[in-house]
């Protein structure tokens, strides 16, 4: 299987290089990752300055790989366009592994998961990978994640993927024998609050600092984030479908009355 694989933690990200590493023991593996780390870029494309892409050496027996100085969507989709020769188009697109998890409504923001959303725009089966965790993440976090990923692959020839639709996959930083299982969720509500920390610099300025702390609401069964706190690995597959079609009638009824005319 050829596998693209894109990230918004950057190139040199651990998460990335354990899970190419794993992936390229069987598949063919391409990587193209950001420069520098571009977390909470959500699904933005770079318009007004020019893109520029590098191939580099990851250590990792990869195919390929670039760097590029744009966004995670940027990433996917100069890929997928532009860089990747026909040969090389991917079956399978894959963002990770995060530090960190996507989960709930925080999905929106999340450059992770727009780079998996890229990859479903431009009509590919995609995956977003996450891990949970709390404190700092090392080397040894992403091993069991990226095992899970490897042995994944072998279940992506039954699924068929509804278009539009990506796969949010969130594993629990824990030991193995800890994992309580797998559960196809739906997403949740949040899981951090908005705060911000309002500081002055060594100039005596003003400026503000996010610093939103988890939530510890209930939450229902059968989210995402109730998953991940029952140590489940959580996959939830998610469309960037937008249209509430329930109340188009009602719409429709209120402000065109059949006729659609002012």
């Amino acid at each position: 299987m050829k596998i693209l694989i894109s990230n918004d933690d950057g190139i040199h990200s651990v998460g990335l290089k354990a899970l190419a590493s794993k992936l390229c023991d069987k598949h063919e593996v391409y990587v193209i990752a950001p420069d520098r780390e571009r977390s909470a870029a959500g699904h933005s494309l770079t318009l007004h300055r020019p893109l520029r892409v590098d191939k580099v050496d990851m250590g990792v027996k990869v195919a390929q790989a670039w760097e590029t100085t744009g966004t995670p969507g940027d990433c996917v989709k100069i890929g997928i366009s532009s860089i990747l020769g026909e040969g090389q188009k991917p079956d399978l697109v894959i963002s990770g592994i995060n530090y960190g998890p996507n989960l709930g409504s925080d999905i929106l923001y999340s450059g992770t998961v727009s780079a998996a959303m890229e990859g479903a725009v431009l009509g590919y089966p995609s995956i977003a990978v996450s891990l949970f965790g709390s404190g700092d993440f090392f080397e040894s976090d992403f091993i069991y994640s990226a095992d899970f990923i490897s042995k994944f692959m072998n279940n992506i020839a039954q699924i068929n993927f509804p278009k539009k639709t990506i796969l949010n996959i969130n594993i629990p930083a824990v030991d193995a024998d800890e994992i309580a299982g797998i559960q196809i969720t739906r997403l949740g509500t949040r899981m951090y609050t908005d705060s911000y920390e309002k500081r002055l610099d060594p100039r005596g300025k003003t400026y503000y600092w996010m610093a939103g702390e988890i939530l510890k609401t209930a939450q229902e069964d059968g989210t995402d984030i109730m998953a991940i706190r029952n140590n489940k690995i959580s996959i939830t597959p998610v469309t960037f479908e937008m249209t509430h079609k329930s109340i188009m009638p009602e719409l429709e009824q209120a402000f065109c009355n059949g006729l659609c005319k002012l």
